[in-house]
């Protein structure tokens, strides 16, 4: 089975589904047909000497029906529940299984195949990819995933990763079960969700800082009023009182772009308790320091290294908005509204691990840069979460109903 044999037949076979006009998700079986005749059609070709007969034609037949009608050589590894993030680099896949190990894709792929299945899954989507937008983000797979996407000029070749996340409800019973948590910690974290606090989750990619901020949520009163916005959605977590929000990029006429910014801007205008932003990465920022003035809580993810350096990033991610206020006043309303920065992490491995390294306190600014204090910490994710056996500060404190643990977590 030859790539210029499934490359002809499958070019024919398109060819004649654009020619019939018809359409592969309703009409399977026609495609069924059409490819079966672009098969037939090369093998009478081989046998005259144009080519190479099929050995399989079955199973050629069956190979471009997925291509057409569904996903190709991805199909099956896309319909797979312990497939974490699959990685395009022109013809190669490779993927991450529910253990953290990285496999290449048995079956062979063509760098035309793959963009199709990409084109494919992002149809379903306002977006496209293409020389005049050759980045994309989006929710594909019936919101079960978020693909990334840069094309050609920007990059060598087509280069893809599609971030699979459960939909599952999360929890922090859930976590604490996982060893993400302990139970001295997620009781902490529960008191915390109670009130219209306002709180930074930070990590590299891949620790699970958005299922963190989801068990946030999840704990979250009923008659709180949260509005969650995102740059792709990814958070899905039934709320009683609330809504979520997605930004738009700018059409083909370069207009129409919803900008995660803009949200935040509506947002403040509809009575939040808490406002939450799935992940913070310029601009939108400042719109949190408005928020906090008109005493409205927040949750929100940044990538950092520590807990400590997502304050400094979140006073840099607000200082990209260009809005002439000096970074000192900026770090001074941070200071002075946020309550706790969580701090996640991973080890690659098989199996990957994740949990909480750290919950830090933000205490009223000593000085110019923040004062922070350590209320549970780790050494390593072999190590407990243990409670340092500071107390919140009396802002927090005076909020929540929390006792201290009795031991040491």
């Amino acid at each position: 089975m030859t790539v210029h044999a499934y490359d002809e037949i499958r070019f024919r076979a398109i060819s004649l589904v654009e020619e019939q006009q018809i359409d592969p998700e309703v009409d399977l079986g026609r495609v069924r047909e059409v490819v079966s005749t672009a098969v037939e059609d090369y093998q009478r070709g081989a046998h005259l000497g144009v080519g190479r007969p099929l050995s399989k034609p079955a199973e050629m037949v069956e190979r471009v029906v997925r291509s057409l009608a569904e996903f190709g050589p991805l199909s099956a590894l896309l319909a797979r529940s312990d497939v974490e993030e699959v990685f395009i680099e022109g013809q190669r896949v490779s993927f991450l299984d529910a253990d953290g190990r990285l496999r290449g894709l048995d079956e062979p792929t063509t760098a035309a195949e793959n963009r199709h299945v990409v084109e494919r899954l992002l149809a379903a989507t306002d977006r496209r990819l293409d020389a005049s937008s050759p980045l994309v983000q989006a929710r594909v797979l019936g919101g079960s995933a978020r693909l990334t996407a840069v094309a050609p000029p920007v990059a060598d070749e087509l280069s893809v990763t599609i971030r699979r996340y459960a939909l599952r409800r999360e929890t922090l019973d859930h976590l604490t079960a996982l060893g993400a948590l302990t139970r001295q910690a997620s009781d902490f974290l529960a008191a915390v969700a109670e009130t219209n606090s306002s709180v930074l989750i930070s990590g590299p990619p891949g620790a699970g800082k958005t299922s963190l901020l989801a068990a946030l949520i999840a704990a979250s009163p009923p008659e709180q009023c949260v509005r969650c916005c995102e740059e792709v959605r990814e958070l899905s977590v039934p709320l009683v009182h609330g809504s979520f929000y997605e930004a738009r990029p700018p059409g083909l006429d370069g207009k129409g772009e919803i900008s995660l910014r803009d949200l935040v801007k509506v947002i403040l205008a509809m009575r939040p308790d808490r406002i939450v932003v799935g992940e913070v990465r310029g601009s939108e920022a400042f719109e949190l320091t408005r928020a906090v003035n008109a005493g409205a809580g927040f949750a929100c993810t940044i990538h950092s290294n520590s807990a400590h350096d997502a304050l400094a990033a979140l006073v840099n991610a607000a200082l990209m908005a260009g809005e002439n206020v000096p970074e000192s006043v900026v770090r001074k309303v941070f200071a002075a509204s946020i309550d706790l920065v969580i701090h996640v992490d991973r080890r690659p491995g098989s199996p990957t691990k994740r949990g909480v390294t750290e919950i830090l306190a933000v205490l009223p600014s000593l000085h110019d840069d923040f004062t922070t204090q350590p209320l549970f910490a780790r050494e390593d994710l072999d190590s407990p979460l243990v409670w340092t056996g500071a107390l919140p500060p009396p802002r927090l404190a005076s909020r929540i109903r929390w006792r201290p643990p009795e031991g040491d977590g």
